[in-house]
């Protein structure tokens, strides 16, 4: 009884976790994106060495720094005022959008 209870929790942890990662909208965030470009690039690269590239990033390390941001966890004076506005709809589709772009410019 035990076993199937653990099975059913895990299966249930299992299915939220993916219609979450499902519930990006990695077209919805590279619109989002647009006010991001200005110092990460548009295509997440950023030509500028005080601000790191967002292509390629990992999806859950940028929902956790942008959260971070957003809540006052991490602060920055420039990413705190533009992440407080975030949904976590919105952080989630950047993280679809920019996990998804290539990590480098071809030259």
């Amino acid at each position: 009884m035990m076993k199937m209870l653990f099975c059913g929790i895990l299966l249930g942890a299992v299915a939220a976790l993916g219609s979450a990662a499902q519930a990006a909208d990695a077209l919805a965030g590279k619109t989002r994106a647009g006010t991001c470009a200005g110092c990460h690039g548009v295509a997440g690269i950023s030509s500028n060495s005080m601000w790191p590239n967002l292509a390629g990033q990992q999806p859950g390390y940028l929902v956790k720094q942008l959260k971070a941001f957003r809540d006052g966890s991490r602060t920055d004076p420039m990413m705190s005022v533009m992440a407080k506005p975030l949904t976590d709809e919105d952080i989630a589709n950047l993280a679809a959008w920019y996990s998804g772009l290539q990590p480098s410019v071809e030259e």
